[in-house]
């Protein structure tokens, strides 16, 4: 682990990334990649991620095909089982075109949402790069009271928008928190934000609403990277989004940040 006052280079980086699977040799099995693509290529919408494809990606090996080119997994249609992967240097790559967002909505005083579906991994990632974009001088959409979703409670912390059900942050890849938000702030008098940093259903559903959004995902969700392929997603970093040390994600935040001049 790196201490949390320094940024690691862009080798360490990687190395880092590899080390404790948040790219590399992911735990996320191949079988289950190619079923969530399957499932996607055949209409099933909670793969979609609020994503409107259509028929355009009825045919699983062209999502395989994307996945491996944007995402790093095997392109080999024959691996069937065992281990996958994700490409480092594409999450770093990722993180890169994310942190040149970032800086544009700085340099704009941008209106910024952030959102997670994963807060058991990446909450204090987004809750970080909520503040650098506060103390930038860009204005934080606050979530409207009241909203739910899903059977659960819309809310936000530390400036973050999550999903609560039973007194517990969940994880969720559903659309319709964001679509809730999105919803209700014209109703509020409040305009959409000009960035959105999330990930998962959240950033596809925000996507596929026209806003320019930096986007998270596994290799397992084909959704925001097939999204990206279009022009409809501007960014998606791949990673594993759920490592068993939530700590490890604070080095590739340090140098998303710092890359974003955001440091």
């Amino acid at each position: 682990m790196f201490p949390d006052s320094r940024v690691p280079s862009r080798d360490e980086l990687i190395d880092h990334l590899v080390r404790t699977r948040i790219a590399g040799d992911v735990a996320t099995p191949r079988d289950n990649n190619l079923a969530h693509y399957r499932e996607l290529a055949n209409g099933n919408p909670y793969y979609w991620f609020g994503v409107e494809f259509g028929e355009r990606w009825s045919d699983e090996q062209d999502v395989l095909a994307v996945m491996a080119e944007l995402c790093g997994v095997s392109e080999d249609p024959e691996h069937r089982r065992g281990q996958d992967t994700i490409d480092p240097e594409l999450t770093v790559a990722g993180l890169e075109r994310a942190a040149a967002e970032l800086g544009k909505a700085a340099a704009d005083r941008a209106r910024v949402l952030t959102a997670t579906g994963h807060p058991g991994g990446l909450l204090d990632m987004h809750a970080q790069v909520t503040a650098a974009l506060r103390a930038a001088g860009c204005e934080l959409v606050r979530v409207p009271l009241g909203l739910t979703a899903d059977q659960g409670v819309v809310t936000q912390l530390a400036g973050v928008a999550v999903y609560e059900r039973g007194a517990s942050l969940w994880h969720t890849h559903s659309p319709a928190p964001m679509a809730e938000i999105l919803d209700a702030l014209p109703q509020e008098g409040e305009e959409p934000p000009g960035l959105v940093f999330a990930d998962h259903g959240w950033a596809g559903c925000a996507a596929q609403r026209g806003l320019t959004t930096v986007g998270f995902a596994d290799s397992n969700d084909p959704a925001l990277f097939l999204a990206e392929s279009e022009g409809t997603l501007t960014v998606c970093v791949p990673l594993d989004d759920h490592v068993v040390n939530p700590r490890f994600y604070e080095p590739m935040t340090a140098y998303l940040l710092d890359v974003a001049g955001l440091a």
